[in-house]
C-alpha cells in the first residue's frame, strides 16, 4: 500500500515535469526566436516538445484523460486514497479556481496549443542535426 502511494507520487512528479517542460517551451520558443537564442532551435528538443503536446491533444480529442493521471489515480486508490475523476489539469483548475468547465474546453485549448506549436515549428524552425552551420 505504501509503495503504491510512493509510486503515485513519483508519477505525479514526472507528470508535473512534463507539464512544466511543455509550458516552458511555449514561452521559450517564441521568445528565443525573437531574441536569437540558438538553443531553442535544437531539433531533438523541439521534436520532443511537439510530440508531448501531440499526445496531450490526441488524448483530449479521444476523450481520454492523460495516462499519467489514470495511473496515478489507480495507484492512489490502491493505497486507500481517493483518485482523480477528471484529468489532472482540469482537476487542478477546478480546485484552484473553482471553474466547472466541460472537457470540450480543455480539448479545444490542448488542440489550439498544439497547432500553435506547429506554427512555431515553421516560424522558429529547428536546426536539423545534419545541417548545422
Amino acid at each position: 500500500m505504501q509503495s503504491d502511494l510512493w509510486l503515485a507520487q513519483l508519477i505525479l512528479s514526472f507528470h508535473i515535469l512534463i507539464i512544466a517542460f511543455n509550458v516552458f517551451g511555449l514561452i521559450a520558443i517564441p521568445l528565443g526566436g525573437w531574441r536569437g537564442w540558438q538553443w531553442v532551435r535544437i531539433f531533438w528538443w523541439r521534436a520532443l516538445h511537439l510530440a508531448t503536446l501531440f499526445v496531450v491533444a490526441a488524448q483530449a480529442l479521444l476523450g481520454r484523460a492523460c495516462f499519467f493521471t489514470i495511473w496515478q489515480s489507480r495507484l492512489q486508490e490502491a493505497a486507500g486514497r481517493q483518485g482523480y475523476r477528471l484529468p489532472l489539469i482540469q482537476t487542478w483548475i477546478d480546485h484552484l479556481l473553482f471553474w466547472h468547465l466541460p472537457m470540450i474546453f480543455f480539448t479545444t485549448v490542448y488542440v489550439l496549443v498544439w497547432i500553435g506549436v506547429l506554427l512555431l515549428w515553421w516560424k522558429v524552425p529547428p536546426v536539423l542535426p545534419w545541417r548545422r552551420p
